[in-house]
């Protein structure tokens, strides 16, 4: 209760906060259709708004709920029922051609309300605009593009949320820009920020994870090195081709100086993503996948369990088999879907013996969704995966039925 009173908090702040008027495109009650086609870097801003009241603001959102039966080697835990999260949004503009967005997610299983996004935005001329606040880091194309209705699946991408940090934010300032030619989109970010530090190898996974990050907030406030983490992206997208979109984020981690004195060696990080979606003509075919690689200074001290390097990645196809009017909703949608995903926390080979390091993992997961309008998602998966450990012994097989529904308000 204390935590559902902190988030009305914010929320109230946020509406009493804002002091000029709302842009005239979040005014409108009718959400947009955010099938629409745009480059990934302009979810952040292509979500549903409504007006409220009189009030200078926008207010917007998403929940997610589902019920899950899963079996590892033959043991269940039996029936689950799980509220993921329910995400806020806020916004306003503060004036010509300043803007201001902010996403409050309510986690119940992580007993936390984190503020995901917060940033003001000052848009000089549509090549060169600036943002600044709490930013979301662009590495591929999930991190900003994550809102749970736009999914078939209710789960997250496996790489993008255990390999890579999901929904990772930090504080930090940067440029981006658009430019359109027709049936051509091209968009580019850049941003320095906060970062990592050294929980991605000193963590309870006992092994190279980058998302321990994510549970140190003193990120916020400094950085453990000292030094900014870079993160920057292009995308070009053709209308009638698809999106792709090539990332990269990198810096140092670790607390190498203290009080100007030098106490460690300095140890970085890189990644490299790529994204790419795409609709078939005719068929409708939506495909979109994404891969990243990471690269990890670990020190020679350390066991050869934390890797060096790591990769992994998804697609997902989804097919609309149906589209009419059922049971009162116009143009409601049934897909088909699947999605094939692969991890390899530690790419190289044992010192020892040339042998293979495993520890990888591959999932296939087919679906049906069930879409009453394109905001509200009706979803039925099944997951198949497997998991080996540092050694590759046989894999542990794990299987699970799921249900959800997610839909913004």
């Amino acid at each position: 209760m204390k935590k559902i009173f902190t988030l009305g908090v914010i929320v109230l702040a946020s509406v009493h906060l804002a002091n000029a008027q709302i842009d005239p495109l979040l005014l409108k009650i009718k959400a947009a259709d955010t099938s629409k086609q745009a480059l990934n870097m302009d979810a952040i801003y292509g979500r549903p708004f409504t007006a409220v009241g009189k009030l200078p603001v926008a207010v917007g959102g998403y929940m997610e709920a589902n019920w899950q039966y899963l079996g590892k080697d033959g043991v269940s835990e039996g029936h689950q029922f799980q509220f993921r999260r329910m995400t806020l949004f806020v916004a306003s503009t503060i004036g010509k051609k300043i803007k201001f967005l902010s996403e409050i997610e309510f986690e119940p299983a992580e007993k936390e309300i984190a503020v995901e996004f917060a940033a003001l935005d000052f848009e000089l001329h549509p090549l060169l605009n600036l943002r600044g606040g709490m930013i979301v880091n662009p590495i591929g194309a999930f991190n900003q593009n994550h809102d749970g209705p736009k999914w078939e699946f209710t789960d997250r991408p496996i790489a993008m949320t255990q390999m890579l940090p999901a929904t990772w934010s930090n504080a930090g300032f940067g440029i981006y820009g658009k430019y359109y030619q027709k049936d051509w989109m091209f968009g580019y970010e850049l941003y320095a920020s906060s970062g990592f530090d050294n929980s991605i190898i000193a963590n309870k996974e006992n092994k190279t994870f980058l998302p321990a990050a994510k549970a140190n907030a003193e990120r916020f406030e400094e950085i453990a090195s000292g030094e900014p983490l870079i993160t920057g992206k292009i995308a070009v997208r053709h209308q009638k081709i698809g999106e792709i979109g090539l990332s990269y984020m990198g810096g140092i981690y670790n607390k190498w100086k203290d009080d100007g004195i030098v106490i460690d060696d300095k140890r970085g990080l890189r990644v490299f993503a790529i994204d790419f979606n795409t609709t078939i003509p005719m068929l409708n075919t939506f495909i979109t996948g994404e891969w990243a690689w990471i690269n990890v200074d670990v020190p020679k001290t350390y066991t050869q369990q934390f890797g060096s390097k790591q990769q992994g990645g998804f697609v997902d196809i989804v097919q609309p088999v149906l589209k009419r009017n059922i049971l009162g909703w116009q143009n409601a949608t049934l897909n088909l879907a699947c999605r094939l995903e692969y991890v390899d926390w530690n790419r190289g080979k044992f010192i020892e013996t040339g042998g293979n390091i495993a520890d990888e993992l591959w999932s296939v997961m087919p679906g049906i969704s069930f879409r009453p309008k394109s905001q509200t998602v009706l979803r039925l998966n099944y997951r198949t995966q497997g998991q080996k450990d540092l050694l590759g012994n046989p894999s542990a097989r794990s299987a699970a039925l799921q249900f959800g529904i997610s839909t913004y308000f």
